[in-house]
């Protein structure tokens, strides 16, 4: 039970901050598939398709992946499975989500 408090506590500290001054809000059109991630790859997709900064925390808030792409596919298969919060940057906006590998 502990554990769950501690996700809930973790999930809701990154949402908070997933949201700083210099960004301004959700990233439009965003979408994350598949999730969860089964194969090894998670396609995200937004309305602009701009070059992205990905960062990828474990539930302990441990950064375990930084990376940027310039497309959809994100290659996942170095990642155990697990939960984790993806956090994607995009032209000045951010959006934080829940992102399960299986």
């Amino acid at each position: 039970m502990k554990h769950l408090y501690l996700i809930a506590l973790f999930l809701f500290v990154s949402f908070s901050y997933g949201q700083s001054t210099t960004t301004k809000g959700d990233i439009d059109g965003f979408k994350l598939y598949p999730n969860p991630v089964t194969n090894g790859k998670v396609y995200i997709s937004t309305s602009k398709n701009s070059p992205k900064k990905i960062l990828i925390f474990d539930v302990l808030g441990t950064q375990v992946l930084e990376t940027k792409i310039i497309g959809k596919e994100l290659n996942l298969s170095t990642l155990d499975a697990g939960v984790y919060v993806l956090r994607v940057y995009e032209n000045n906006k951010v959006a934080t989500r829940k992102l399960i590998v299986k």
